[in-house]
């Protein structure tokens, strides 16, 4: 009897630590399914935080790109507005323009027949002048009477170049000035040593020394001069020309001015 007892104990005792075991085992089962749906819930909130982080750099970057078009839209306006006040000024530019075009067109009919009686007054100066460089002068006006006739020179191209003979003919009356020259002298061709100051006195002198003398603006003719008045004044006055003398007070023939008619 005792015997079937602890029979009876051992196999309630089996039986219980099966169910044990079984209860473990279920526990295990459990908790791995715990765990797994734990995993899969990490590496999901961090997928989605990677979401989220990569949808925050968008946002950031499209925020950046929108303040650059702003500030760019901004540059436009105002590069447009600077451009309108331009486009303004151009246009009362281009008025004026207009206006002068017209005045032009007027002003050159009015200039071509002043440009003509300025070179018609120039060529009767240099004939009416003393005769020094008078081929020189003379060709001179040669050259801007025959291209008052061309038409590949501008109006204003013209009236320069007819002003420009005028300031060359008044820089001769401030310059001394010598150049050889042959003269007509008793008969004679001779070469000579021209010594013109300004135009208050235009002489000669042989290259020998010899013979001197000046040009009488009334007799329109040269005049022979005593050698021992002025031979030693025109030959001093022929080196400072050339620069070979310092600047000296000359004694020189000098025909007095006469009064307007």
């Amino acid at each position: 009897m005792k015997n079937q007892r602890l029979k009876a104990v051992a196999l309630s005792t089996v039986l219980s630590a099966g169910a044990l075991m079984g209860s473990v085992a279920l526990a295990d089962q459990t908790l791995d399914s715990v765990l797994q749906v734990g995993q899969s819930m990490t590496t999901a909130g961090m997928k989605s935080q990677q979401r989220i982080e990569k949808v925050a750099d968008e946002t950031a970057s499209l925020l950046q790109n929108f303040k650059t078009v702003n500030k760019q839209i901004e540059g436009l306006r105002v590069y447009n507005s600077q451009l309108e006040k331009q486009l303004a000024n151009q246009l009362v530019v281009i008025g004026e323009l207009e206006t002068s075009i017209e005045q032009v067109t007027v002003m050159e009919r009015q200039i071509q027949p002043l440009i003509l009686r300025m070179l018609d007054g120039l060529e009767q100066f240099v004939s009416l002048d003393v005769p020094f460089h008078i081929e020189e002068r003379q060709e001179r006006v040669e050259m801007l009477r025959a291209n008052m006739e061309r038409a590949d020179i501008s109006v204003a191209e013209k009236f320069r170049q007819v002003l420009e003979a005028y300031k060359i003919e008044s820089e001769y009356g401030r310059k001394i000035d010598t150049y050889k020259d042959s003269l007509d002298i008793g008969g004679q061709e001779r070469v000579v040593n021209i010594l013109r100051v300004g135009r208050i006195s235009l002489m000669y002198q042989t290259t020998d020394g010899e013979l001197s003398g000046a040009w009488d603006q009334k007799q329109q003719a040269w005049v022979e001069l005593d050698s021992g008045d002025y031979a030693s004044s025109i030959k001093k006055g022929i080196r400072i020309a050339k620069k070979q003398a310092s600047i000296d007070i000359m004694n020189l023939p000098i025909v007095a001015p006469e009064a307007a008619q």
